[in-house]
């Protein structure tokens, strides 16, 4: 898929002008006969919708995945969906994962009605005691006219105004709203560092769907939460998929296989099996590499923490990290068919 023949596919993911220097040049190219087209795809399914996963998974190895239909294909390779389901009983399973996303969706809204609101913080909103904080940039972002009336009583103060001040939150005593509260801002801050290089960040409606979804997924996931990273996973699943809830569940998905990446103790972060994984095939595989790494004093590979915590996603174009997660995918796919008997 790196070679020189093919069609560019750098034109699905836009990349803004300004940024055009600072991105990295993708190789992954569109092949006739080799990349999963939308005809094949569709030549997959038998009549009642079931998914010669076999085949699928072949072509995607030799030739990635069309952009155009990604998002769909994407819903297998996660897991969202089996294979030997049908058209009827993945439409139904479809609206039930929306249904529940929307009930979890207005939990966390009626919590702080932010969420689903087309906006998102980036500043912090209560203290650890639950107390919430009384600040312009807070009450701004939390509810812009209530903002802008802080700001007219704080400059109004100097001629006897004593409304009194707009008030964002009420006190919060339970530990686990406290705890979600407290990421949301966190939250913000990285959506807003997010893919920046993209067009299609350039929109709020896109930016406040990260955040959205990111939030709603920080309150269900009471064990892990929101750690940094989780956005540049969670950003590719709303740009392949338009509908909110389909993205969640993707991300869900995803999150299934990679949280452990994110449980942090005192005394290991949960990426660290990986990077010790990492130096003994390195040291295998390339022992003069690896004793340079030694001698440079990078023999714990932390180097490559960010590497495999997003799983590459800032190390290449966004076009190349996702046929570098497809290809992943594919073989995980390949021994799970494997281990069932199916190939």
């Amino acid at each position: 898929m790196w070679g020189s023949s093919g069609t560019p596919a750098d034109s699905f993911y836009e990349v803004r002008p300004e940024c055009s220097t600072d991105v990295p040049k993708s190789r992954f190219k569109i092949k006739a006969g080799k990349t999963l087209s939308s005809r094949k795809w569709q030549a997959a399914f038998s009549p009642e919708g079931y998914l010669d996963i076999g085949k699928t998974l072949s072509r995607i190895h030799r030739g990635g995945i069309h952009p155009s239909i990604r998002g769909e294909v994407w819903e297998f390779l996660l897991g969202c969906y089996h294979p030997n389901s049908t058209f009827e009983e993945r439409e139904q399973l479809r609206q039930r994962r929306r249904i529940d996303y929307a009930r979890w969706k207005e939990d966390c809204r009626q919590m702080f009605p932010v969420v689903g609101s087309g906006r998102f913080i980036t500043a912090p909103v209560i203290t650890d005691d639950g107390q919430p904080i009384q600040d312009p940039i807070v009450l701004m972002q939390i509810n812009p006219d209530k903002g802008q009336a802080l700001s007219s009583q704080e400059n109004g103060k100097a001629n006897g105004n004593t409304t009194n001040r707009a008030s964002a939150l009420e006190p919060v005593k339970d530990k686990k709203i406290i705890q979600w509260l407290r990421t949301l801002h966190q939250i913000g801050l990285d959506v807003i560092r997010t893919d920046r290089t993209l067009v299609f960040f350039e929109k709020q409606e896109n930016l406040s769907k990260l955040w959205d979804i990111l939030a709603v997924y920080a309150w269900i996931d009471t064990d892990v939460g929101y750690c940094q990273g989780m956005s540049d996973l969670c950003s590719p699943m709303i740009i392949l998929l338009d509908d909110e809830a389909d993205a969640f569940w993707c991300f869900e998905r995803l999150m299934r296989r990679l949280r452990g990446n994110f449980r942090c103790t005192d005394n290991s972060v949960g990426v660290e099996a990986q990077l010790s994984n990492l130096a003994e095939i390195t040291q295998v595989i390339d022992p003069k590499l690896h004793q340079h790494l030694e001698t440079l004093g990078g023999g714990d590979y932390l180097f490559a923490f960010r590497m495999l915590m997003v799983l590459f996603r800032r190390e290449f174009s966004f076009c190349d990290s996702l046929y570098l997660w497809e290809v992943r995918t594919h073989f995980s796919c390949t021994f799970m068919l494997f281990s069932l008997g199916k190939c």
